[in-house]
């Protein structure tokens, strides 16, 4: 089972117009055959911009640019999951990724779990955490799995994806640059494709402090696509069936010793199966 993947690296526009580059991208991945189309992290709203602004630029899932966005995906028959700013009526907004299929339907939406809150900045004070992982859910091209930017630094999100069968699993990003960062971002995308013997796409922004550099890790961890540091659409065809082949080769989960991580570890049977 093959599929395109399009991963649209994009910078924030000057006028704030992210539907503008939703359809501009939209556009050139119809031309170019793509099934998925992936969107980064903070696709609708800046983080850099003011708490107090983020919080009020917040909009529902069913609102105006969710609504344009969901429109776009329609009218070019693309599948594609792209990020917004939610509305939480208990408090700060969420940081959420939607999947939306080629009719405009909108299959899955995930609420970021991990918060990145460092020695630089807190993502806390302008955004809520979810409180749970994202269930793959089936497509035309395999089933799909979806976790943001941080999430890629927490083996067990990745695991809890591949136990539910994902073969694709997603991360939408704003990765942002420094010392090691852009080694860091494959080399754990690498590893997650590994682990779990699924295919791991990651879409970071391009944006001056982000590191772009789009990749694509196969079952082997190979990266057979990454994008430069700049805004372009980098497209990739990938063969759902290698998973079957890595499996067959290395059969991890057939040795995994549930017994001993929860003896180990202390971790309930729920998290360790």
């Amino acid at each position: 089972m093959k599929m395109v993947l399009g991963l649209a690296q994009t910078v924030h526009p000057e006028d704030g117009d992210a539907v503008a580059v939703v359809d501009r991208f939209a556009a050139e991945a119809a031309e170019r055959g793509v099934d998925l189309l992936v969107f980064p992290e903070s696709l609708m709203s800046r983080y850099e911009q003011d708490a107090g602004a983020f919080i009020r630029e917040a909009e529902p899932l069913d609102g105006a640019f969710s609504q344009a966005v969901d429109a776009i995906a329609a009218r070019y028959g693309l599948w594609m999951i792209y990020t917004l700013n939610e509305m939480n009526p208990a408090g700060k907004p969420f940081n959420t990724a939607v999947v939306v299929d080629s009719t405009g339907e909108k299959r899955g939406v995930y609420r970021k779990v991990h918060l990145f809150d460092t020695d630089f900045t807190h993502e806390s004070d302008r955004m809520a955490a979810g409180d749970e992982f994202f269930e793959p859910i089936e497509t035309p091209f395999g089933k799909l799995g979806l976790a943001i930017c941080y999430d890629l630094r927490f083996p067990e999100q990745a695991r809890a994806a591949a136990l539910r069968g994902c073969d694709v699993l997603v991360y939408p990003a704003a990765w942002v640059d420094g010392k090691t960062k852009a080694e860091q971002w494959h080399t754990l995308l690498a590893a997650r494709a590994i682990e779990n013997e699924l295919f791991c796409v990651g879409v970071s922004r391009a944006d001056a402090g982000y590191i772009g550099q789009s990749a694509v890790a196969n079952p082997y961890g190979i990266l057979v696509a990454c994008g430069g540091p700049g805004e372009e659409l980098v497209t990739c065809e990938i063969d759902i069936d290698l998973r079957k082949e890595v499996y067959e080769r290395m059969p991890v989960f057939e040795h995994r010793r549930v017994d001993v991580y929860t003896a180990a570890n202390g971790l309930g049977a729920e998290a360790a199966s």
